[in-house]
């Protein structure tokens, strides 16, 4: 029969986790206006070990009251980088050696789960409504997009930054036997 895990068990869990995470993994949000999906997106970064977080163009920032009402504090264990024009920020996560991955829906995209995001990646999300701006879209590296089953036809961004997060992670992980 299960049970939920106690504190011990649950640190023990995800160091072992954390053992088998190779790469790095970094975020640009890219006018992610909303503070609310901005604290959201950071508490999933600082759960999948975030290195480095690119806030550029209208995105909220991060000591806004309901940005940090969202993300519980857990600001404290990523690494925010502020860069006002999106085009710059693109190149700027490149500098530190990360090649740039837009989530969107858009020409040329492939899905994500074909999408190579092994080694140094980082995801680029948008806009709750217009999405990754052409600017960023343009500079990335590639682009992937996350398949959907339903009759809606987008994710909200948090959700859409959670999904590539995890595959990004899930990528680096061993084969399970």
């Amino acid at each position: 029969m299960s049970r939920s895990l106690g504190s011990t068990e649950l640190k023990r869990l995800h160091r072992d986790w954390r053992r088998q995470a190779p790469g790095r993994v970094a975020l640009l949000l890219d006018s992610v206006a909303t503070p609310y999906n901005v604290g959201s997106i950071l508490r999933t970064a600082a759960a999948m070990r975030v290195d480095d977080v690119w806030m550029t163009g209208q995105t909220s920032e991060e000591t806004h009251a309901s940005v940090q009402k969202t993300a519980l504090g857990s600001q404290r264990f990523l690494t925010f980088h502020r860069v006002p024009e999106p085009e710059a920020a693109v190149r700027a996560a490149q500098t530190a050696g990360y090649r740039v991955v837009a989530i969107e829906l858009a020409d040329g995209a492939v899905p994500i789960h074909a999408a190579d995001l092994a080694g140094s990646v980082c995801l680029a999300v948008g806009h709750e409504d217009r999405g990754v701006s052409a600017a960023v879209l343009g500079a990335c590296d590639a682009t992937a997009f996350i398949p959907q089953l339903g009759l809606i036809g987008s994710l909200n961004v948090a959700v859409a930054a959670s999904i590539a997060l995890y595959e990004a992670r899930r990528q680096g992980w061993p084969p399970t036997p």
